[in-house]
């Protein structure tokens, strides 16, 4: 089996590979069971349900 190697930028610095540096990347969360980036897509009752749920460690 051959492994697939990501393509993704490398910057030498200081001795050091940097791999994925400069790489813009949208925020994802995990919200009640579903991986997303935005909840523009959701319904009335999810959206309920993630404005009433228990918010950790904030502070």
């Amino acid at each position: 089996m051959v492994e697939a190697k990501p393509k993704l930028p490398r910057t030498r610095r200081d001795g050091n590979v940097y791999i994925g540096e400069g790489v813009k990347f949208e925020r994802i969360r995990r919200i009640t069971g579903y991986l997303v980036g935005t909840v523009d897509r959701f319904n009335d009752a999810k959206k309920a349900e993630l404005r009433d749920r228990v918010k950790h460690g904030q502070g």
